[in-house]
């Protein structure tokens, strides 16, 4: 089909919830993708974070095909040898415990909001979340994402959820009270334009649950599963939490999502609590566990720490050249350039030159590349956004 035949097909047959652009993807490997017109693009925010791996890695292609002449999907009412092996590798790079499997971060924060009420029992219900963060959309999820733009029409919320401010833990514990059950915060914001926390913030945070006794949720869908150069975000600050939502990435570009807590504190999750029809199938835990191998194989976790240090290089640099650029925020191949300007028309002028990037939370250029991207790409990359921005200076300069 030619681009024009795929818009009007959507236009007809699909609800128009996603802003799209007027490019037909058609096939992708490793950092790059392909549009119905033959056109290359360079891709620095592959498959939304998903594509951690790049586009169709081999190694989970293999498993996947494999699977699928085997076992697709069978009831958790059954065991099955690849969700425990998937388990187990998952608990064996992190902090120990079980898993829940699910289908999407979404899916896995709600997960974790359940346990957190259960575990504490009533009176105490209420989770503390943080302004700027993220954790899905569904009702649940989206109550707890402290962000007034993504509530607008649905009210009224789901009850129990506080909002503290990210990186202040004189707020977070003004906020604590005997209804309080649990601190749920992604250790990097994501979403809310790649914000790290200060010095001691997260260490902060478990002391007031440890204090209090409340759980302390890592939502890591988004830094999870080697981003930042480590398995797990929370092991490069050293806090360890009781609970750890992950998604996005977990199966190397098909849907997956899985909640980890201890074994002592999974016992709260008791049957007929929680359930997912599609979570920790044949497939997806075949993807998995390919997905985990890989980047242990290939060394992958050292390499995103590589590619780290170049984005933050280039992005230094250019902050010194251009002065749209404000703050440079970077841990492992998850980076953010906080602009002057709204990014929307740098989202857009990176794609006119064949180069994808993703504007968050109104002015935050965010790249998640995949950690399979070369130097040599990730320089190519940066030359291309640094053109795109110098341009954009010069103009505003001028006057135009």
């Amino acid at each position: 089909m030619t681009t024009e035949e795929t818009l009007n097909l959507f236009q007809r047959y699909v609800i128009p919830n996603y802003g799209r652009f007027p490019v037909v993807l058609a096939r992708g490997e490793g950092s790059h993708v392909w549009d119905a017109d033959g056109n290359r693009y360079l891709d620095l925010f592959c498959g939304w974070g998903c594509n951690l791996l790049g586009h169709c890695p081999p190694p989970v292609v293999e498993a996947v095909r494999a699977q699928l002449g085997r076992l697709i999907h069978v009831p958790n009412t059954w065991y099955t040898e690849g969700q425990g092996l998937w388990a187990q590798a998952l608990s064996e790079r992190s902090f120990g415990g079980q898993a829940f499997f699910c289908n999407s971060g979404a899916e896995a924060n709600e997960a974790a909001i359940k346990l957190a009420r259960l575990h504490a029992a009533m009176p105490r219900y209420k989770i503390i979340t943080f302004e700027g963060g993220f954790h899905g959309r569904t009702m649940g999820a989206v109550s707890a994402t402290a962000q007034p733009k993504y509530h607008e029409g649905l009210g009224p919320l789901m009850a129990g959820f506080v909002y503290a401010r990210f990186g202040d833990l004189e707020s977070v514990a003004q906020l604590i009270d005997d209804s309080t059950a649990a601190i749920m915060i992604e250790p990097i914001q994501g979403e809310g334009g790649i914000r790290i926390p200060p010095d001691g913030f997260l260490a902060g945070l478990r002391k007031l649950a440890d204090d209090h006794g409340l759980l302390l949720i890592f939502d890591e869908v988004q830094t999870g599963c080697g981003r930042t150069g480590d398995w797990f975000a929370y092991q490069g600050f050293g806090v360890t939490p009781d609970v750890m939502t992950l998604s996005k990435a977990i199966c190397g570009g098909l849907a997956g999502g899985a909640m980890l807590t201890t074994a002592e504190i999974a016992k709260s999750l008791r049957p007929g609590m929680h359930a997912c029809t599609f979570g920790g199938n044949a497939v997806a835990a075949a993807a998995g566990l390919a997905f985990l191998e890989t980047i242990e194989r290939e060394k992958l976790l050292e390499h995103a720490k590589r590619l780290g240090e170049v984005f933050r290089q280039r992005f230094t640099e250019l902050q010194q050249q251009c002065g749209l650029v404000r703050e440079v925020r970077v841990r492992g191949v998850m980076v953010g350039l906080e602009l002057a300007i709204e990014g929307a028309a740098t989202v857009k002028a990176c794609m006119q030159r064949k180069l994808l990037v993703n504007c968050t939370h109104g002015t935050v250029i965010r790249l998640l590349p995949a950690m399979t991207l070369t130097e040599q790409q990730a320089h190519q990359g940066c030359d291309i956004l640094a053109e795109v921005l110098q341009e954009q200076a010069g103009k505003q300069a001028s006057g135009q």
